[in-house]
């Protein structure tokens, strides 16, 4: 009865913002990943695996509470979890209260309510965490639901994917200091890896299985010379290289918008008379564009990097396009049902009840806290090597540089926007928080067992 209330208030404490709303929170995207299923074809950036979790969680587009319900339970699963392989109160009371406050503190209820696999991010992160790092504190059937909820992160977004891959190196290079260091500590490298060799191989063949192309996305290219478009570098070489045969931009270089999203999705932009998204000669145009761009200006290409990680590793606001009004999902929700459709327009965020003024005094709460325990992982990794608290150093290192991670593949491959860092953010909050628990000098228990045991006696 504990866990039943337990975990019924804190889903409903991730759900908050979708119960206010009345329907679950829509993106721009949204309605992209619903077509993927209904028209069975592949778009850029749109999972097709993602929408398939939607349908299925939905039973069928019956009712979308599904989806955002299963996602909260995932994440109050994880939060447990970490938790309790930190030896840290993680009962139901425990746990409850932890969703609760980061609820309170962060943006992270505005992601468990949207239509959207952002928040997998998250949970993926804490999922390969555990994995690697506590596997012989887990049961079977944990082991097993953590592998399984890595893969949907995995198969929903390709950033998910690459963020994966860097963070399986970092954990390789962690379990070689530890030997290095002689410290025969219960590291198992071999499940997280496992988890993203099924992701490399799973993408391309759902792609395949839909629509007959082996691949893992299309559209890279777009992304990539949209953020050198939104840095200036785009269009100087443009200028100073035009008129250049079978590039097709150089007749309308003076009508290039000066930011990536302009670029893409504008309906005035140069990028729909190349042919949008499914035009070959688009791709290949951009792809030579980008590659010549690169050659031309290395330096340039590598600082406005530089320049866009390190703003996408600051953009720390909630609410980034909750405000909008979601034109395209609209159509989708209007072909599915009538009664979804009626739901969907009746709820605040399709009448605009949902304000930037809302997100402004939101961010007054949340901005401070995400730097401050952005801030707060530093001095938790500088102290716990210091005083020799190693699981929890090790801990708040690893979500600092997924958080890196994140904002280079991101900010730099693709264009800085709050929504892609802010879905991390809280994953600060709570490893600070940890730390200030674990560390409390009443809080430790005789005969506790670190996170970072040696094999031995984590085996006994």
């Amino acid at each position: 009865m504990a866990w039943a209330l337990a975990v019924a208030f804190g889903t409903l404490t991730l759900l908050f913002p979708a119960l206010w709303n009345g329907f679950a929170l829509v993106f721009f995207d949204t309605g992209g990943y619903i077509d993927r299923v209904v028209e069975m074809s592949l778009y850029p950036g749109r999972s097709v695996f993602y929408g398939f979790f939607l349908w299925l969680a939905s039973l069928g587009w019956w009712s979308f509470w599904g989806p955002i319900a299963c996602k909260s339970i995932l994440c109050l699963w994880v939060i447990h979890l970490i938790l309790r392989c930190h030896d840290l109160p993680s009962g139901p009371m425990s746990t409850a209260l932890a969703c609760a406050g980061l609820s309170l503190a962060t943006g992270i209820s505005w992601y468990t309510s949207q239509l959207m696999p952002d928040i997998l991010v998250a949970v993926a992160v804490l999922a390969l965490w555990l994995l690697f790092s506590s596997w012989t504190l887990l049961g079977r059937w944990e082991r097993c639901g953590l592998m399984a909820t890595t893969l949907l992160a995995l198969v929903s977004h390709n950033s998910c994917l690459a963020l994966a891959i860097g963070l399986l190196l970092v954990m390789a290079l962690l379990k070689i200091v530890m030997l290095r260091l002689n410290r025969n500590v219960s590291l198992r490298l071999w499940s997280p890896a496992a988890v993203v060799a099924a992701g490399l191989l799973l993408i391309p063949a759902g792609n395949w299985a839909v629509s007959g192309k082996l691949t893992y996305s299309s559209g890279g290219e777009a992304f990539l010379f949209a953020r050198l478009v939104q840095a200036g570098i785009a269009q100087q070489w443009l200028a100073e290289n035009c008129p250049v045969a079978n590039v097709k931009l150089c007749a309308m270089k003076e009508k290039i918008p000066k930011t990536s999203d302009e670029f893409l999705w504008s309906r005035t932009s140069p990028f729909q008379a190349l042919g949008d998204w499914t035009g070959r000669e688009a791709r290949k145009e951009l792809g030579f564009l980008v590659e010549e761009t690169v050659k031309e200006y290395p330096g340039w290409v590598l600082w406005s990097s530089l320049e866009a990680t390190v703003d996408q590793f600051l953009m720390l606001e909630t609410g980034d396009g909750l405000d909008n009004y979601q034109d395209y999902t609209r159509k989708v929700f209007s072909r599915l049902s009538p009664q979804i459709a009626e739901d969907f327009n009746a709820a605040d965020q399709q009448r605009r009840g949902i304000t930037q003024r809302l997100f402004d005094r939101l961010n007054r709460v949340h901005l401070p806290i995400a730097y401050g325990s952005l801030l707060g992982l530093v001095l938790v990794a500088v102290a716990g090597i210091r005083h020799r608290r190693y699981e929890m150093a090790a801990l708040a290192g690893y979500v600092l540089v997924a958080l890196w991670g994140n904002a280079f593949i991101c900010g730099a491959l693709s264009s800085p926007f709050d929504r892609y860092q802010s879905r991390l953010v809280w994953l600060a909050t709570l490893v600070v928080g940890m730390a200030v628990a674990a560390w409390w000098p009443r809080r430790r228990r005789d005969g506790a067992t670190p996170l970072l045991t040696p094999y031995s006696a984590a085996q006994s």
